[in-house]
């Protein structure tokens, strides 16, 4: 079970990061092109949305499993850089991630103006986009994780 969590945890993030890309560019060239925000805009965002929830509660599975995640002695998980890292940083990271999705998302459905509702999902989307690769480069840079291995 764990290792069938583990590898759609680390499938899946592909899907998110090209859906999030592809969102970002679109809203991008919405906002600075002055277009309309059609009705593909708003499913490419709402994919790309459900998508990073689906990985969030994927990845919040694998938390309550895995032997990396630990709360036994937070003074040790503190002090010991893999433990810090999957029990404090790498959730705490994605949760603000998926928090600023949601916020995009959702200001571009109350939005009136075109050009706000692809900026609310230029910024908010591309903030979060940062926000998770600097999580995954963490753990590459830590050596937890390889960016293109399963």
């Amino acid at each position: 079970m764990y290792t069938v969590l583990k590898h759609l945890h680390s499938g899946l993030r592909y899907i998110v990061l090209l859906l999030l890309i592809i969102a970002v560019l679109s809203a991008l060239s919405g906002w600075l092109g002055k277009k309309n925000y059609t009705e593909g805009n708003r499913k490419l965002n709402l994919f790309a949305m459900i998508s990073a929830h689906v990985q969030l509660l994927v990845g919040l599975v694998l938390y309550s499993v895995s032997a990396m995640v630990s709360f036994s002695d937070m003074a040790t998980v503190m002090k010991t850089p893999n433990l810090r890292y999957w029990t404090v940083e790498h959730v705490s990271m994605m949760v603000l991630a998926i928090v600023l999705i949601t916020i995009g998302h959702a200001k571009s459905k109350k939005g009136t103006d075109p050009v706000a509702k692809h900026r609310s999902v230029a910024v908010c989307y591309l903030i979060a986009l940062v926000v998770i690769l600097a999580a995954i480069m963490m753990a590459v840079g830590k050596g937890l994780i390889s960016f293109w291995t399963i």
